[in-house]
């Protein structure tokens, strides 16, 4: 073997004993900071065809060394988190429709639970690849009560970070402002910056949240009760279809203290401008 092969062989050895995103469950050896990235076109069409050199990533303004990308499907630990309160009795059924659509364009090794909340949210069904379950468990409480939309979505990242895949969301499904929870928008806030997990949401009414879907790496979607069914596959393709960058941070103290990420996307021939969305960022190691 020459010398290139050699050097591209030590290269992809590396990789693999040290930069393995861990979907088998496998312990990476550098500390490795993983960004999901999910680029569409202006129409907001997913692109899948883009490669390493598309991607620049900076940290604190200071541009890293990519040493890890994926564009492969990755299996998905998701919460559903599902509004059952009383503004939503003209919508449920309907709502209930677009949740199972999105379950169905699921693979065999995504996982989900599903949250349900009016005057409390509550868990109601556990982990399961099993959808039936899930799409019994929508069908059986009516719409009724108060919105305890920030401690529905707090239980819900407290809930996804037991799930057995490295690739975490939820997609909430409402129509109101909070009006009954414990939690506050600026704890929800800062539970986000501390947790790897991806929000999207349905927004059926004036859930006013999509910053915080925004600061994660997802979206705030808002449409009718008749768009609920392209938006949920909207959401579905674009969750397989995200780009994974990872790098080891250039910034080596361990200060526990909160690091902005941006990631920049260079256009494919042909077009002049697109869409990325990635996690704004995350909190450093300490000592």
């Amino acid at each position: 073997m020459g010398q290139p092969g050699k050097v591209l062989l030590t290269f992809l050895m590396v990789c693999v004993a040290g930069v393995v995103y861990a979907q088998k469950g496998l312990k990476v050896d550098i500390d490795l900071v993983m960004v999901n990235v999910s680029v569409t076109d202006t129409e907001n069409h997913v692109l899948t065809d883009l490669k390493p050199d598309n991607f620049q990533l900076f940290e604190d303004k200071v541009e890293q060394n990519i040493k890890y990308f994926s564009s492969e499907v990755a299996p998905l630990s998701l919460g559903i988190v599902f509004d059952i309160s009383h503004s939503m009795e003209n919508k449920l059924e309907l709502a209930r429709a677009a949740a199972v659509r999105f379950l169905e364009t699921g693979t065999p090794e995504d996982e989900y639970f599903l949250i349900e909340f009016s005057n409390r949210a509550e868990v109601a069904e556990d982990f399961t690849t099993d959808i039936s379950r899930l799409r019994d468990e929508l069908s059986l409480k009516p719409a009724a009560g108060a919105t305890a939309l920030y401690d529905a979505v707090y239980l819900g990242l407290s809930k996804v970070k037991a799930g057995t895949n490295p690739k975490k969301a939820l997609l909430l499904i409402t129509d109101g402002e909070d009006n009954h929870s414990r939690y506050s928008r600026g704890n929800i806030r800062e539970f986000l910056r501390e947790s790897d997990v991806q929000i999207y949401v349905i927004d059926l009414g004036r859930a006013l949240i999509g910053d915080l879907a925004e600061m994660t790496g997802g979206h705030s979607y808002h449409g009718s009760v008749d768009e609920l069914g392209n938006i949920c596959e909207k959401i579905a393709l674009e969750l397989k279809s995200q780009y994974v960058l990872g790098y080891e941070s250039s910034n080596t103290n361990r200060d526990g203290k909160y690091r902005k990420i941006r990631v920049k996307t260079t256009p494919p021939a042909g077009m002049t401008k697109i869409n990325v969305r990635a996690r704004e960022g995350y909190y450093s190691a300490g000592n």
